[in-house]
């Protein structure tokens, strides 16, 4: 048994106690930078199952280094993490988002690429797969004008800079030490980690998001920082004078005061973008164009076939048995509008005035002509044989409707309403049950059914005051 006097038995105690104090350390310090890794990883979780699926195989790796104690595993392990965040963070996944999901920030990147462009509205929807009013939402909100991209300057903290300085807080790094890691100034870290909870709050994430949100400046308004340039400007505006007029009348008769100057576009701006609240919403109807948001100079209608039903067979070239209504299955068709972008598809049959409600999702053509199809497919083969209907954009698919019906479909010539007598006068009926500002989506098919029920079940003067129902039966019979 060596001796413990003996001073090389002792530097041996020392060296061994040492260096198994030192691998602890080691594996402590890659323990707590794993765990903040992954606490920054959980904090920008993305709604995307891939995203997910790394942040589990994060902590099955975690929950590894509780159980592991080589310090080299350890490390080799950290290092896996951090390429696999970089990975993460290089794609541009985003915080998951709860409740209805919205324009993530690619798709409203290429949304005003798109609407610079001069893309119309439907184009732009059609490319990203939405919704049309949801592409006029956003770009309704900014008026038409794409908001000026924010970046991060060069020299400023970055996310990986800032989870340097958490892991070496979390070590006990005094702030010239972390600065030398992140190579900044001491000064820099010191006000970083004050602003931002202290030691023992600091949070990297949460303080990236501080600062990224702390950076925004907005720069006042012109128009509301001069109220005696804000009235003039107001004051032409209801004489009808364009911006640019003013803009140049202002030139010439304020040459010498500097505080009266201001461009057109910045008049455009004041009166598209609502949120600055100088210039009121009602001012826009003096513009010539009164337009509620401001389009690009290359934008144009020109070749999009808005408004233009593609093979549209004119009511004119209807077969004959039509107008007399002595032959049932041809039927009339529109939609009923409600609150909140609703809608119902009405079909009457013309010899009986038989009403049929249809309900759809949207307006668009694919959601109408759906739920066109459902409907029709349940009708006798007898019952099947034209379909009358307006202008509008929502029956642009017919050919689908007909090949999946084998029902003709006709349009009424624009702005004729008494070519569709019957399927109007029924609309009217029906308001009795949907009053106008009604919210329709709120209806289910069996409620629109048992409603198109008692309507067919009251007697009509037009029928000699039979039934829809009983006037239909009998033509079948």
């Amino acid at each position: 048994m060596p001796d413990r006097r003996d001073p090389q038995s002792a530097r041996r105690r020392h060296a061994y106690g040492g260096a198994r104090a030192h691998s602890r350390h080691r594996s402590q310090y890659a323990a707590t930078a794993a765990l903040e890794v992954w606490r920054n990883a959980r904090e920008r979780r993305s709604q995307s199952t891939k995203c997910d699926r790394r942040e589990r195989r994060l902590k099955r790796i975690v929950a590894k280094l509780h159980l592991d104690n080589d310090p080299y595993k350890l490390l080799g392990r950290i290092q896996r993490v951090r390429a696999t965040l970089h990975e993460i963070s290089g794609q541009g996944l985003h915080m998951a988002r709860f409740g209805r999901p919205g324009l993530s920030s690619l798709q409203k990147s290429e949304l005003w690429e798109r609407w610079k462009r001069g893309d119309s509205i439907s184009d732009i929807s059609r490319a990203l797969a939405k919704n049309p009013g949801s592409i006029h939402g956003v770009l309704r909100g900014r008026g038409g004008i794409a908001p000026v991209e924010r970046n991060r300057a060069a020299a400023s903290l970055s996310l990986s800079n800032r989870e340097e300085i958490s892991r070496g807080l979390v070590a006990g790094l005094s702030m010239r030490q972390i600065a030398l890691i992140v190579n900044k100034a001491p000064s820099t870290v010191s006000r970083e980690v004050s602003r931002n909870g202290g030691v023992a709050a600091y949070r990297a994430s949460e303080a990236n998001q501080a600062a990224w949100d702390r950076g925004l400046r907005p720069k006042p308004c012109m128009l509301s920082e001069h109220p005696k340039l804000r009235s003039l400007v107001s004051s032409r505006l209801r004489l009808d004078w364009s911006p640019q007029q003013i803009a140049g009348w202002l030139k010439t008769e304020h040459a010498d005061e500097v505080d009266l100057q201001v461009s057109h576009e910045t008049i455009y701006r004041t009166l598209f973008v609502q949120s600055r609240g100088v210039l009121k919403k009602e001012l826009v109807a003096h513009l010539r164009s009164s337009r509620m948001m401001r389009r690009a100079k290359i934008s144009t209608m020109k070749g999009q076939g808005r408004g233009k039903i593609i093979d549209a067979v004119s009511i004119r070239e209807r077969p004959a048995e039509v107008q007399d209504r002595a032959v049932p299955g041809h039927w009339e068709g529109d939609l009923i509008t409600g609150s909140g972008n609703s809608h119902i598809a009405t079909l009457v049959e013309r010899a009986s005035r038989y009403t049929i409600l249809v309900k759809v999702a949207g307006k668009d053509t694919k959601s109408v002509v759906a739920g066109l199809i459902r409907q029709a497919r349940k009708l006798p083969v007898d019952l099947r044989k034209t379909l009358t209907w307006d202008r509008g954009m929502e029956l642009a698919s017919h050919k689908a409707f007909s090949i999946a019906t084998d029902v003709a479909v006709y349009f009424a010539d624009p702005y004729s309403p008494w070519q569709r007598g019957s399927n109007e006068n029924t609309n009217g009926l029906l308001r009795q049950y949907f009053p106008d500002g009604t919210n329709l989506s709120t209806y289910t098919q069996r409620d629109l059914t048992r409603i198109a029920q008692r309507l067919n079940g009251r007697p009509r003067k037009t029928l000699c005051y039979k039934t829809p129902t009983a006037t239909l039966r009998a033509l079948l019979l």
